[in-house]
């Protein structure tokens, strides 16, 4: 028996990606594809990649199809889902959140970083964190709720905050890098910013040009301190590469109290992701490619130790739209549906 699916927000990039995956996916039947801007126009019109995948067209986000779903995805900007999610969950749908809107603990914190009051603290309680390499069984206990029939939340990780955390969380958590800042240099291909042009994103600006952004306030601060426990310690600086997908993170911290060398470090990796279907540790000798993850939910995970500084320097390359959005929600949908974490999701990138 199918899974029936909507998409609120499909017309963006991670949420044409969502429809991509669903569309394949041996489980999962779209049965609802939202977009204010493109309301009444077929997918396949607007993203001709999909001709012959899908006879469906976009419908407005009140359409009464979304109401047939079991599981819904919100591509939406942040603030959107505090609208949206509530009554969803209420009325027993698996809502997987891709906005900001509930992947911070506190309240307090999403209101001083995005300016607008959480209307929902009681939700945000309930809800599971959907990085599922890290917080597996927050999702595999939201699966139990929902095999009740009560509706349940999931709040997506961020594109950098994926990256930045698979990178620095097992040396982290085995207790490297303790009391010490921690140095992120992320760069993001151009879709991370979204389908609709802008003077940084126009081809005109952005091609031929790399540009640091949101220097020392950037909103994903606050979810990598939350996900590494490393709260006021964080220097976090994004940049903005010419190409479309693609996400590397940088991360560079001391590697005291203890002692440390290449071999033990690598060890705590490789322990670390033993059995991970999405996350393959390359070691120290080869670093992680974007061009390796895209189009899949893929990551590739590299940690060197310096011994002259004594300082760790640990990479990660994901596809933003892959394992930094859809493909994630993707898998966490999986995680709380209970099917294989890997149902249609793409584990191979293309070669060339």
């Amino acid at each position: 028996m199918s899974v029936k699916v909507g998409v609120v927000g499909a017309s963006g990039f991670a949420g044409i990606e969502i429809v991509r995956l669903v569309l394949r996916h041996p489980r999962f039947e779209l049965v609802a594809a939202t977009s204010s801007e493109l309301s009444g126009r077929s997918l396949s019109s607007a993203y001709p990649a999909l001709d012959g995948w899908t006879d469906l067209s976009f419908v407005p986000h009140d359409d009464e199809s979304i109401d047939k779903c079991d599981v819904v995805f919100l591509a939406v900007p942040h603030t959107a889902a505090l609208a949206s999610a509530p009554s969803l969950v209420e009325r027993g749908c698996a809502v997987i959140d891709l906005s900001a809107d509930f992947r911070l603990n506190d309240p307090q914190v999403y209101e001083a970083w995005y300016k607008v009051p959480h209307t929902r603290p009681d939700l945000l309680e309930k809800r599971a964190f959907g990085l599922p390499e890290l917080f597996r069984s927050d999702l595999e206990a939201l699966a139990g709720v929902r095999a009740t029939g009560a509706g349940v939340l999931v709040g997506c990780a961020g594109c950098y905050p994926t990256a930045t955390s698979l990178a620095a969380a097992p040396a982290l958590r085995a207790g490297l890098g303790a009391g010490g800042i921690v140095v992120v240099d992320a760069i993001s291909g151009v879709s991370g910013a979204g389908r609709k042009a802008t003077d940084k994103t126009h081809f005109c600006f952005a091609h031929e040009g790399a540009a640091a952004y949101g220097v020392g306030n950037h909103r994903h601060i606050p979810e990598i301190e939350q996900i590494l426990g490393i709260e006021g310690r964080l220097v976090f600086t994004p940049h903005l590469a010419p190409y479309s997908r693609g996400l590397l993170s940088t991360v560079t911290f001391e590697a005291g109290p203890g002692p440390i060398d290449q071999e033990a470090l690598e060890a705590i990796y490789s322990d670390f992701y033993e059995g991970s279907r999405f996350v393959r540790f390359l070691g120290g000798s080869v670093q992680p490619s974007t061009a390796s993850v895209t189009g899949t939910n893929a990551a590739q995970v590299s940690a060197v130790h310096d011994p002259r500084t004594n300082t760790i320097i640990a990479t990660c390359a994901i596809d933003n739209i892959g394992k930094g959005a859809a493909g994630q929600a993707v898998q966490c949908a999986n995680i709380v549906c209970g099917f294989p974490e890997t149902a249609g999701l793409e584990l191979v990138s293309t070669p060339v």
